[in-house]
């Protein structure tokens, strides 16, 4: 067996971040009576929200701003592109977004199959992730995801964020593990695998859209269930 340690990334890959958000920001839609403006369907802010929340994050991820900047700024932001004041925004949208969504549950298809699967086989399952520990670890609470791995890594706990080889060797000293040995699974091309290329470690691009592109990976899947084919 070419490879014995499997690196998971959480959101986009495993955990429905976008089914789950979802959920959360119709729940907050209602709560708070955003109807009552007039101006903007429940779709119109979800998409409005994702797109900057999207961009914030990449800031993030480029060592740009920080945590509490993210998620100060993200609902402010969104009321104002929606043509309302940033004061529009109730304060605490943001720490309630925060607290509702890590309970939120939806996995990708044949997320809890594959992972179990692939345990029986001998793997030993990990996780590096761009998210916030505190959020990550209730998030796979929720989704009954933590029993499967053995080391949770969080860009937190090692100061590092994806793509920086530094997490990633980083997680392979926690887990005992040689890059050799070792296969990287993740949605995002930049953080996860390139990430993961730069640090000597093959991967797997999870590209559920099909989305085109022209990186270079070792394997490419549309659905977890095809790991099952080469592993």
């Amino acid at each position: 067996m070419k490879y014995r340690h499997l690196f998971f990334d959480l959101d986009h890959t495993l955990w429905d971040f976008e089914t789950n958000a979802d959920q959360t920001l119709r729940h907050l839609y209602e709560q708070h009576e955003l109807s009552r403006y007039g101006t903007f369907t429940v779709e119109e802010f979800i998409r409005v929200y994702s797109d900057i929340n999207h961009g914030l994050w990449r800031l993030y991820q480029n060592g740009k701003i920080g945590q509490q900047q993210l998620r100060a700024t993200r609902f402010p932001r969104t009321f104002s592109k929606l043509g309302l004041s940033e004061a529009d925004s109730p304060a605490d949208m943001s720490e309630q977004f925060t607290d509702i969504l890590p309970l939120k549950s939806a996995v990708f298809p044949h997320t809890h199959e594959v992972l179990a699967y692939l345990r029986g086989k001998g793997y030993v399952l990990h996780l590096i992730t761009n998210g916030f520990r505190d959020v990550q670890y209730v998030k796979l609470q929720s989704s009954n995801l933590t029993d499967y791995f053995q080391e949770i890594i969080t860009s937190e706990c090692c100061g590092h964020l994806k793509p920086d080889t530094r997490i990633f060797a980083h997680a392979l000293e926690r887990s005992g593990a040689t890059a050799a040995e070792s296969l990287m699974v993740g949605d995002n091309l930049e953080c996860d695998v390139l990430g993961a290329h730069n640090a000597g470690l093959d991967q797997v691009y999870f590209n559920p859209d099909k989305r085109r592109h022209f990186n270079q990976v070792t394997y490419e899947i549309s659905c977890l269930s095809e790991l099952k084919g080469f592993l």
